[in-house]
This record gives C-alpha cells, sequence and structure tokens, in this order.
C-alpha cells in the first residue's frame, strides 16, 4: 500500500511541476504561483481522497489477503495430503502390479500343470476308460486350445476333468460299471458292459456270449477282449459280471502271462520264421549228427589188444620163436592186431621193412579211422556262415518292408528281424556241437592210432633188443632155404644208430601232427 501511495504523490509532483513550467512560460508569476497553489489545493486533496479510500479499502482488503493466505494454506495442507494420498496410491498400483503378476504366473503355471495332467491322464487310462471319459476328456483339451475361450471357462473344463478323475479312482477301488464295446478274437465289435476292478478291466458283452479282460492291441485305439484260457474261468467270469457277485478269475501279472503264452512257438513254428536259409542249416546238422554217431559206434567198436597180450608177443619175439609169435600176433583184436601180425609175418627180413610194413598198416588205418571226420569240421565252419547268410537276407527284406511301410509298424519289421536272428541262433546251435563232437571223435581216432604207433614201436624196439637178428645163413646152393638164426654181437654205435633210424619216422609224424594242431 505505501508503494501506491508514494507513486501517486510522485506523479501528482511531476504534474504539479510540468503545469507550473509551461504556466512560468505563459502567465505571469503571480498567476502562476496562484495557480500552483490552486493546484496544491487540489492535489492535496486528491491526496487525501485517495489516502481516505486506501484507508477505507486497506481493512477489506488485509482481512481478504488473511482469507487468502488461510485458503492457502489449507490449499497446500490439501495438496500435501493428496501428495501423499497419491504416492501410497501409486506404491499400492505397483504392489497390486506385481501381485497380478504373480497370480498370472501361477494360472499360467497351473494351467500347464492341469494341461500335462490331461495328457498322461489319458496316456494312462485303460483304453476302456477311455471310452467312458472321452467327452470329459474332450472338453478338457479343446477349452485349452481354444484362444477365445475365457480363462475360466477353460479352468472350468480342465477342474470337471480332474474331479472325474478322482471319481474313477474312488470307482476302480471298489468297483465301477459302464457301457461301452469291444471287439472278439474275430475282430467283431459287440456292445456290452466294462467293469473295472482295480487295474483289472473286464468286458461282457450284452448276449454274454463275449467274456474275457478288456486289453489294447497294438496299433490299435479300440479295446479288443481277451478270453480266458478255460471254460470254468468264462462260466465264473460270466456268472460275476452279469450279477455282480460271485468269482471273479484273476492274473496277478495283469494279462501278461496269457499274451507270452499267445506268442510261444513251437519248434516247427519257430523254425518257420528263419526263412529258407534254416534249411541247409538243419539238413546239415542232421546229417552232422548221424555222421557222428555212426562213427562213435564206429570207434568203440575197435577193439585194442590187451597188455598182456602184447607181452607175451614180445616175449616170444625175445626168445626168438617166430612161430608162437604168430599165433599171439594172430589172435590180437582190432588193427592194431592185424599191424603186428603184418610185422611178426616180416620177422625175417631187416628191421627197416618190418617198420615199413607196420607202417602202411597204420596209414591205412588211420585214413579209415579218420573217414567222415572231415565232414564234421566242415559243418562246425559253415553253419555259422549259414547263419550270417540268413542274417543278411533277413536285413534286407527288414530294409525292403521299411522302403514299403515305414518304420512306425513294427509288427510288419518283425518278420526280417526274426529271420536274420533266428538263423544266426541255428547257425550257433549246430556249429558249436559239431565243433565239440569233431575234438572228441578225432582225439578218439587219434588214440587209437597213437595205441598202434605205440605197440609197432614196441615190437621194433624188441626186435632191436634181440642179440639175434633174423638173417639166413649162408646158402648151400640157389635153392636151398634158410637153415637158421646166426648170432650177431653188435656194437654200440650199431644199436645207436639203429635206434634212431627206427624212431625217426615216428618223431618226425609226431612233430606233424603238433603242427597240424597248432594251427588248427
Amino acid at each position: 500500500m505505501n508503494s501506491i501511495r508514494n507513486v501517486v504523490v510522485a506523479l501528482g509532483v511531476l504534474a504539479s511541476a510540468a503545469a507550473a513550467q509551461d504556466l512560468v512560460s505563459r502567465v505571469p508569476f503571480d498567476q502562476a504561483a496562484t495557480n500552483l497553489e490552486k493546484q496544491l489545493q487540489e492535489s492535496i486533496e486528491k491526496l487525501a481522497a485517495l489516502r481516505d479510500e486506501i484507508a477505507a479499502e486497506k481493512v477489506p482488503m488485509s482481512k481478504r489477503l488473511s482469507a487468502l493466505e488461510l485458503e492457502l494454506q489449507a490449499v497446500r495442507a490439501d495438496f500435501q495430503a493428496k501428495s501423499r494420498l497419491l504416492d501410497s496410491r501409486t506404491l499400492d498400483l505397483g504392489n497390486l502390479r506385481t501381485e497380478i503378476k504373480l497370480r498370472q504366473d501361477e494360472a499360467a503355471y497351473l494351467s500347464n500343470l492341469l494341461g500335462q495332467y490331461v495328457n498322461n491322464l489319458e496316456s494312462v487310462m485303460h483304453v476302456a476308460e477311455k471310452q467312458h471319459y472321452a467327452d470329459a476328456v474332450q472338453a478338457a483339451k479343446l477349452a485349452a486350445e481354444n484362444t477365445a475361450a475365457e480363462q475360466s471357462d477353460v479352468w472350468k473344463a480342465q477342474v470337471g476333468l480332474t474331479a472325474a478323475s478322482i471319481d474313477r479312482l474312488l470307482d476302480a477301488g471298489g468297483g465301477a460299471r459302464f457301457p461301452g464295446h469291444a471287439a472278439d478274437g474275430a475282430g467283431l465289435v459287440n456292445q456290452g458292459t466294462f467293469t473295472v476292478v482295480g487295474p483289472l478291466v473286464f468286458f461282457r458283452s450284452t448276449d454274454g456270449k463275449v467274456v474275457g479282460s478288456a486289453e489294447q492291441r497294438l496299433d490299435s485305439s479300440e479295446p479288443a477282449v481277451l478270453a480266458f484260457p478255460d471254460p470254468e474261468s468264462v462260466k465264473n467270469a460270466d456268472h460275476m459280471l452279469a450279477n455282480v457277485e460271485g468269482v471273479l478269475p484273476l492274473d496277478p501279472t495283469l494279462g501278461n502271462a496269457q499274451k507270452v503264452a499267445a506268442i510261444d512257438d513251437s519248434l516247427l513254428e519257430h523254425l518257420q520264421k528263419g526263412g529258407p536259409v534254416v534249411y541247409p542249416i538243419v539238413g546239415i546238422a542232421g546229417l552232422a549228427l548221424l555222421v557222428a554217431l555212426l562213427k562213435w559206434l564206429s570207434l568203440i567198436s575197435v577193439r585194442t589188444p590187451s597188455r598182456k597180450s602184447l607181452t607175451q608177443l614180445l616175449e616170444a619175439i625175445s626168445q626168438r620163436d617166430q612161430a608162437a609169435a604168430k599165433r599171439v600176433a594172430e589172435v590180437m583184436p582190432g588193427p592194431t592186431g592185424q599191424m603186428l601180425a603184418v610185422g611178426v609175418e616180416h620177422l625175417q627180413e631187416p628191421r627197416e621193412l618190418i617198420e615199413e610194413v607196420m607202417y602202411e598198416k597204420v596209414l591205412a588205418n588211420k585214413l579209415k579211422l579218420g573217414k567222415w571226420l572231415p565232414f564234421i569240421a566242415i559243418t562246425a565252419s559253415s553253419a555259422p556262415l549259414l547263419g550270417l547268410l540268413g542274417t543278411v537276407t533277413g536285413i534286407m527284406n527288414t530294409f525292403s518292408l521299411m522302403t514299403l511301410f515305414g518304420t512306425g509298424d513294427v509288427k510288419t519289421l518283425s518278420s526280417g528281424i526274426s529271420e536274420a536272428l533266428i538263423t544266426t541262433e541255428l547257425g550257433l546251435y549246430v556249429a558249436i556241437p559239431s565243433l565239440l563232437l569233431h575234438a572228441f571223435l578225432s582225439r578218439k581216432a587219434k588214440g587209437l592210432v597213437d595205441d598202434m604207433e605205440k605197440s609197432a614201436v614196441a615190437l621194433v624196439n624188441q626186435v632191436a633188443k634181440t642179440p639175434l637178428r633174423a638173417e639166413l645163413s649162408e646158402p648151400q646152393h640157389p635153392d636151398d632155404e634158410p637153415r637158421g638164426w646166426r648170432r650177431e654181437g653188435p656194437s654200440r654205435e650199431q644199436v645207436q644208430q639203429l635206434l634212431a633210424e627206427m624212431l625217426a619216422p615216428v618223431v618226425e609224424r609226431r612233430l606233424d601232427a603238433n603242427q597240424g594242431r597248432a594251427q588248427a
């Protein structure tokens, strides 16, 4: 207010000064003074009026200013309160958004969990139960896949299936019955009633002709009826399923025993699955077994001379009694007796000749004893090769079927796989016994040959140890017969040389035999 007043006064003074200067310039000084006084008086009056006006307006304006200041304080207090409220609301809004995000994540997790539960529930359901719960499962799946549906509707469908699954567990413990259809053994679809008792599901057709446990066939979404193995079980199950009382056949293996029994093949069926390669394998196996049996009978029928008879023969030779040696050798059985008899007949010949004639007999009997044994060895080596051939053909058939039908149908590919495995199995079944039989029979034949060689060496050694050598006395004329034996005393060096020459073929044969076995 003071500033306004000062401004007004300054303006009045300036106006008066300007007017006075103007009057001075135009009127005389007295008149100018009068005018100045008059103007001063007017200015004073105006100033007084202005002061009165200011004083009159000062109080209301002060009151109004006080009121405005009070109002400003109130507004400021209200502004601070609203600011605090806004901050609190902003903080609450952030917390609410965080809470909403958490709830949305929980809802998405529960939705995914329920979706997985729906898929898992359908996978663990029995094929017969899928007919009964098909509507609830389909509704839950369609609701989850429908993007335009409300979340509450999706939850409602999924929770409805969860409630149905809980009812399913409760019903399975005490038993549940529901209508449905199933295929019998001939593939015909029959309407009837399913009965669920724990993990077991039974089916009875409406006419009562089809009764059995319900199972799922391979590559089929429809239940199939597996008939009971005996009529008594069929009768009891029919009475139980029809009247809900009685004795119910129970399979602790949940039908696995019947499935295993159904795929249990006979020997002929097992061989037929092996394909055409099985026939040569079975053929050579039968021939090898027949040859082995006949060869074993022939080997065990070979008689060998006793130790006593061999001792008598050597004593007769040591006593230079050729007639007695012939009698003893003629009664000796088997090829060994024949060999010794040939050796005794040539006692009057040189030692080398005796050894050669006996060795000739040994070779003849060795070939006879080893006859047909190579066929068993060939069987032992060729059977795995035939099995490998069957494996290759079976795998080729499997790939051919895969080219035609793809890899989805395992049952279609099982024929080629069975052929490959069965032929390999039969090849090993034939090869291993054939190898053992060949080793056994070869050892048996070699034992007989070794006994002959041992007896031959004993005879030759006895001839060498005898101080008399069978040779002709000097004849009187060319037609004279030998007169007897002449005593001769060989030196030590001659005896050693004779023994070395006599044993050399035997040692060489033994070395050749050992090398042959090592190479085999």
